[in-house]
């Protein structure tokens, strides 16, 4: 129907045009003067029609703008991707077969848990949100393949949450051709909000950053002599080194030894022995969960018990739960609270056993992070109004203001045209006794 108009307003804006314009040149006669391509013929292209139009729109100022209008009718008639009458397609990327598959289920559980309350209580604005899940496997090759379903084939609004931040670089290009809006990023790339567009909306500050203002403190704090680092060969991991490096110089220090391994690697003697030797007493990790284990319990094993940081990839149950009693003293820079299902806070420790009761097992961050990226989808979405496009969704975001923090520990947040991070503001937690434990404010 929407495309038989927008062809029907073609039409007539055409005629507009043509019709006075065909009317003048039977009343007079055409002088030589004017180029011949633009008189009205049979075999009129678009090139001679804009041509002609552009001559003739002074000479018929009222057809220029009932013609505009009536093309400005066909253009808001064309259906935006991902919205029907009763339906909101919304896709997500996850790792659910490669090595960070733990975080992709939790992730896709945290999103599923949100989608299924909206749902229930019967959509927004009469249409329900359908969530379509796809694999990375933790693989940028994977990753394009996925965007290239959601995007042409399932026909999303936006993509929520999807992890890795190789994936995501992979990934936004196709996305961003067709509109499509990436919404709080399992990654903490600079990428995902820098530079600026109304479609990126991060929720969580670049790896980048948050080490550069975590790992000065606590390398002051511990009287640290000598850093060194370990990490990921990829985009990740040199957000981590850079933001380490970058911070160490605030305070007249200096990065040692560097050394990296490969995605999927499962041994670290070689690596853990080099850093120990280079006199390091203070290890930061561009590492996610196997390889944190891995590295920590080789540096365990051999004697060596330097203070250990990670960055937020590194802030899981996963860690002390498979890495045992050794995981004990290990710092990561955090942003919300762990979700344990006797964690302090009521509403949170509500929230934590709701989720052990629909998916039979703990929560993560990864679950609480996607369940409030989620939330606020919906409500910006509500906030939209009927007419729901990419425009008016952000603004919507735009028109919140400051959005509060929620039962799961996340600051505030802010976005503008320019400023698509929602926060800058990190904390550190340590492990301790088997469980983290925030030991900083936000800052």
């Amino acid at each position: 129907m929407a495309a038989a108009f927008a062809a029907f307003a073609a039409f007539a804006a055409f005629a507009a045009f043509a019709a006075p314009a065909a009317r003048a040149a039977r009343a007079r006669r055409i002088t030589p003067k004017e180029p011949a391509d633009m008189r009205l013929h049979p075999r009129l292209t678009a090139r001679r029609f804009a041509r002609w139009f552009h001559h003739r729109a002074a000479a018929a100022p009222a057809a220029s703008a009932a013609a505009l209008l009536l093309l400005g009718a066909a253009a808001a008639a064309q259906p935006t991707q991902g919205v029907a009458k009763d339906t909101i397609v919304i896709g997500t990327i996850q790792d659910l077969s490669g090595p960070v598959a733990a975080y992709g289920k939790a992730a896709r559980n945290g999103l599923q848990l949100r989608v299924d309350e909206i749902n229930e209580q019967g959509g927004i604005h009469g249409r329900k949100i359908r969530l379509v899940v796809e694999d990375n496997a933790y693989d940028p090759k994977r990753a394009v393949l996925a965007a290239q379903k959601l995007v042409n084939q399932d026909k999303v609004f936006l993509v929520a949450s999807h992890i890795g931040t190789p994936m995501n670089n992979a990934a936004m290009p196709i996305q961003f051709e067709k509109g499509v809006i990436n919404f709080f990023p399992l990654s903490a790339g600079r990428e995902m909000y820098d530079p600026p567009s109304k479609l990126k909306f991060a929720g969580v500050a670049s790896y980048h950053d948050t080490i550069r203002m975590n790992v000065p403190q606590l390398y002051k704090e511990k009287g640290a002599k000598n850093a060194c680092v370990l990490y990921q060969d990829d985009d990740y991991g040199l957000e981590v080194v850079r933001g380490a490096e970058a911070g160490l110089k605030d305070i007249g220090a200096a990065m040692g030894e560097k050394t990296t391994y490969k995605r999927g690697a499962t041994d670290f003697s070689s690596q853990i022995a080099r850093l120990k030797s280079s006199g390091c007493d203070f290890l930061v990790l561009g590492t996610i969960i196997r390889e944190t284990i891995g590295a920590i319990a080789e540096a365990r094993k051999i004697g060596w018990n330097p203070t250990i940081i990670g960055s937020q990839a590194t802030y899981t149950d996963l860690i002390h739960k498979l890495g045992g009693k050794g995981m004990d003293g290990f710092y990561a820079v955090s942003t919300l609270y762990f979700p344990y299902l006797d964690v302090e806070q009521k509403d949170l420790r509500f929230w934590a056993n709701k989720y052990k009761t629909k998916f039979g097992e703990d929560p993560s961050t990864y679950a609480t992070g996607t369940y409030a990226g989620m939330d606020l989808i919906i409500r910006a979405m509500q906030k939209a109004g009927p007419n729901l496009t990419a425009d008016s969704f952000n603004q919507a975001i735009i028109g919140m203001g400051e959005i509060p923090a929620d039962i799961f520990g996340s600051p505030p947040m802010r976005f503008t045209e320019q400023q698509r991070l929602g926060s800058t503001k990190s904390r550190l937690s340590q492990i301790q006794n088997g469980r983290w434990v925030v030991v900083s404010d936000l800052r």
